[in-house]
């Protein structure tokens, strides 16, 4: 599809929930706290498996090419009833460039559940989102889920293990949630998800597992036990031996930090690695136990993803809020895995306008050289875009360079630095 050669019209939605262009504004982007018109260059049209979302009590905003400003969109001419804000929630394997801009009606309002909002505009026919794709890898598109498929596989592999607590749990991952990884799982291919901890060491912002009476909705149950090395290995074991690009993942969305369950991680991966050398083993983690990692590593751990929200120390400790760790502990923990000839990713949760701040380059530029990070997956933040600047202190630093201008200088800088979005299949997983 061509791509538009003007800036595509503002959307919006009434009270019923339907979304319409308005014509006599364009489309507007968010970077931090700084509303601003899109290029049309950054524009894709919305990926296929993306939602559009209606933003309660969020007004949205508009700019006026004629005036050169921005508006705030508060009701239609000629017509009745309440305007309010739309944001797409882009597909997987996609990186967003701007975020929604609005407005809230009032300043007490609760913050919106734990999804990326970003800009989404009218043109053509089409709707349109600043955005590029950041993986080719097709593990998570929609178009290749067959949910005939998944629902039968799932309730099979259920009624095949009716002890084994892991895979019950993943059975209602995959039916009840949704969750890709799961639906992979059970679909034999790709990357497959090992959730091991109830428990973690970190209160973050945006925990999708587990939020207190005021914070937002969690999007997903936490796991309430510690599966034992076999019932792990019980799933590891078939995937990593049949399964296409096999991946096997501990550290997900509906667990705590598995680094506290470091000594079952430990005995399932070497159950794993006593009946197959085939495939990856993964953890995602806070990478907050250096020692923890040494010990994984020893036992078979092929690559680590450490996920992070800012490398500057304020930010990640006001967004992490440790209980029992520093942001000096996760580098330590990269560094533990890559002497020991490990892989480290970062799960970069990308956020326009802080991201991109020079302060922040420079700073991820320092960790880079220092600890010989592999690879950078560009992940969308997943918050409430004013709640979250809030609650971290954000303050402008005085300039930013745009999100496809950090990474090319990171690309030139680090010519070894893979970028995307998923963990990647090591061919040669040592």
């Amino acid at each position: 599809m061509k791509r538009p050669n003007q800036i595509p019209y503002l959307v919006y939605a009434d009270e019923k929930g339907q979304i319409f262009d308005f014509p006599g504004l364009r489309m507007a982007g968010r970077s931090g706290n700084l509303f601003h018109p899109i290029q049309p260059t950054d524009l894709i049209p919305l990926p296929e498996g993306s939602e559009l979302f209606v933003l309660p009590d969020r007004l949205p905003v508009g700019w006026d090419s004629e005036k050169d400003e921005m508006v705030v969109l508060d009701s239609i001419p000629g017509q009745r009833g309440k305007v309010r804000a739309v944001a797409a929630f882009i597909a997987p394997a996609h990186t967003q460039l701007a975020m929604a801009a609005f407005q809230r009606e009032k300043k007490d309002l609760p913050p919106l559940p734990l999804f990326a909002y970003t800009a989404v505009g009218w043109y053509g026919n089409s709707f349109w989102v600043p955005a590029f794709r950041s993986d080719l890898d097709i593990r998570q598109d929609a178009r290749h889920f067959d949910l005939t498929a998944i629902r039968k596989n799932t309730t099979s592999r259920m009624k095949e293990a009716p002890h084994n607590r892991l895979i019950q749990h993943l059975g209602r991952c995959s039916l009840t949630y949704g969750c890709p990884a799961a639906k992979n799982l059970f679909l034999n291919r790709y990357e497959a998800p090992l959730p091991t901890s109830p428990a973690c060491n970190a209160r973050c912002l945006g925990c999708i597992s587990l939020q207190p009476p005021n914070g937002p909705p969690a999007t997903q149950e936490r796991i309430r036990f510690v599966p034992t090395p076999e019932e792990i290995a019980g799933i590891a074991i078939p995937h990593l031996k049949q399964a296409p690009r096999a991946i096997v993942s501990f550290g997900q969305g509906c667990e705590g930090e598995p680094l506290l369950q470091a000594e079952t991680i430990k005995s399932s991966i070497q159950l794993m690695r006593k009946a197959t050398s085939r495939g990856t083993i993964n953890l995602n983690t806070n990478a907050s136990r250096p020692r923890a990692v040494e010990l994984l590593r020893e036992a078979g751990l092929n690559s680590m993803r450490i996920s992070l929200n800012s490398i500057r120390e304020h930010y990640y400790h006001a967004y992490y809020r440790p209980v029992d760790y520093t942001q000096k502990d996760v580098i330590a923990s990269c560094k533990a895995m890559k002497e020991a000839g490990g892989f480290v990713s970062l799960n970069y949760f990308i956020f326009p306008g802080l991201t991109d701040e020079v302060q922040e380059l420079e700073r991820l530029e320092e960790v880079i050289a220092e600890t010989g990070l592999d690879f950078i997956q560009l992940r969308n933040h997943n918050i409430d875009p004013d709640w979250y600047l809030n609650e971290i202190h954000y303050s402008y630093s005085g300039h930013r360079l745009g999100i496809k201008t950090m990474i090319k200088m990171l690309k030139k800088r680090f010519p070894h630095l893979g970028f995307g979005y998923f963990n990647p299949y090591l061919e040669k997983a040592e």
